[in-house]
């Protein structure tokens, strides 16, 4: 490991711990400067999971909005 690279780490390692996990994957970075081939992805499967838990939460909630009582 270069210098560099254990910059690298040590910088998504804290931006990890300050912004949040997810945030800091989602939103904050791409992390371009990270050149593994398995934290990318790693990160993708991470996103892509995640969106289809939201997905699947916001279908879930929608057949809840649209349940009536009498359907029992």
């Amino acid at each position: 490991m270069t210098l560099e690279e254990k910059e690298n780490w040590e910088n998504v390692y804290y931006r990890m711990e300050q912004e949040g996990f997810h945030y800091c994957f989602e939103s904050y970075s791409n992390f371009t400067e990270i050149k593994d081939e398995t934290f990318h992805k790693l990160r993708q499967e991470y996103l892509l999971s995640a969106k289809q838990l939201e997905n699947y939460i916001k279908r879930k909630y929608n057949e809840a909005q649209d349940f009536d009582e009498d359907d029992e």
